[in-house]
């Protein structure tokens, strides 16, 4: 072997040893640099480019999925309770409380003024929610409304035994209709065609 052929030898790398040091190394730099602005444009020039765009994505979807939660929690929150009371307008008010109170069996509520409103009106007991009878001109037609209560604006009113309702609506000769898609559910209209809906509930 000449004395160049020998220095040749000493000099150069078997080919597979690079190429394995080269893919630790990598394998060693992939977490330390795709954060670094740094080294942006080798990874952009290079086989991670796809990598380093997908964790930009999903740092950014994360932000924002944070973001609206933050908004969500905090300036959302204006601390919901319940349903206080639903308004309901009628063109006489003793002939609305007839309905209401002694075919329905509702309560006034006494501690709730009736004279402090440029209008007629009573408060009802509905649980611990109201119903407000408004003696007021109805802007809605009174004709032409969906004869099943559940196609129109309607009030929902839980109760535990629909077939007793039923049974009162029967004899006060006061038409209905029931649920369509069969639950415990009955609808009905007060004199002034409001609709109203009781659903039977555990």
């Amino acid at each position: 072997m000449s004395c160049c052929s020998s220095m040749a030898s000493l000099l150069s790398t078997p080919p597979t040893a690079p190429l394995q040091h080269k893919v630790n190394r990598v394998g060693v730099i992939i977490p330390i640099n795709i954060p670094h602005k740094s080294n942006q444009t080798s990874v952009r020039n290079g086989r991670l480019h796809g990598l380093r765009l997908v964790t930009k994505a999903k740092m950014a979807v994360e932000g924002d999925v944070l973001e609206k939660e933050s908004v969500s929690s905090n300036d959302k929150d204006y601390g919901v309770v319940s349903v206080h009371h639903v308004g309901i307008l009628c063109e006489n008010l003793e002939r609305s409380l007839e309905f209401y109170q002694n075919i329905l069996g509702l309560d006034i509520n006494e501690a709730r003024p009736d004279d402090k409103l440029p209008y007629r009106g009573a408060w009802l007991w509905v649980g611990s929610e109201m119903i407000h009878l408004m003696e007021l001109t109805n802007p809605d037609p009174l004709t032409g409304r969906p004869e099943h209560g559940g196609r129109d604006r309607h009030t929902c009113i839980a109760i535990r035994d629909v077939s007793k309702l039923k049974a009162i609506l029967d004899k006060a000769g006061i038409p209905y209709t029931l649920s369509r898609s069969g639950r415990p559910a009955i609808f009905t209209r007060d004199p002034d065609a409001n609709a109203l809906e009781f659903t039977q509930v555990e």
